[in-house]
């Protein structure tokens, strides 16, 4: 049986980030793969993450995405650069647009993709779908970031 790893699990295995990292014991511990040109992650939120009954925080909305977007962004940097491994990068600006109430009674999908690379800094695309319908979509800047910044090493082992 083979076990295909998370893109969190190869690159960042002792990350603490609460919504990505593999060694929160609290975290959301959302696991993104790559299929094509997208990243995609399935994910199920609990009601402990509701804004009202049977619908997902919006901040919450914000967060799984911008997780998942970032690590697009960083995979992409990482190609466009011959790179072996993703830079660590941080978020520099990102949008959320909140289309209509996101369920928690059901799997998530999450998609991004990366729409532009320039130098250091990448934009990406994501949304969550759920069923047929997209009740989020988001944008956002990410920057790899240098030796001295505090995130610089966070992906390290």
């Amino acid at each position: 049986m083979e076990v295909t790893l998370a893109v969190q699990e190869r690159h960042a295995p002792h990350s603490v980030c609460y919504g990505c990292g593999p060694a929160n014991p609290d975290g959301l511990h959302l696991r993104s793969f790559e299929v094509g040109e997208e990243l995609v992650a399935d994910w199920q939120p609990t009601a402990g993450l509701e804004a009202f009954a049977g619908a997902l925080n919006g901040g919450i909305c914000g967060l799984v995405l911008d997780c998942h977007a970032n690590w697009a962004a960083a995979l992409g940097l990482m190609r466009s650069s011959g790179a072996d491994r993703p830079p660590a990068t941080v978020t520099a600006r990102y949008e959320v647009q909140l289309l209509r109430p996101t369920p928690t009674d059901r799997p998530l999908r999450l998609r991004a993709r990366v729409v532009s690379i320039e130098g250091h800094r990448a934009v990406a695309d994501a949304e969550i779908v759920v069923g047929h319908e997209v009740t989020a979509t988001f944008r956002g800047t990410f920057v790899a970031v240098a030796p001295g910044h505090p995130a610089y090493h966070r992906w390290d082992p």
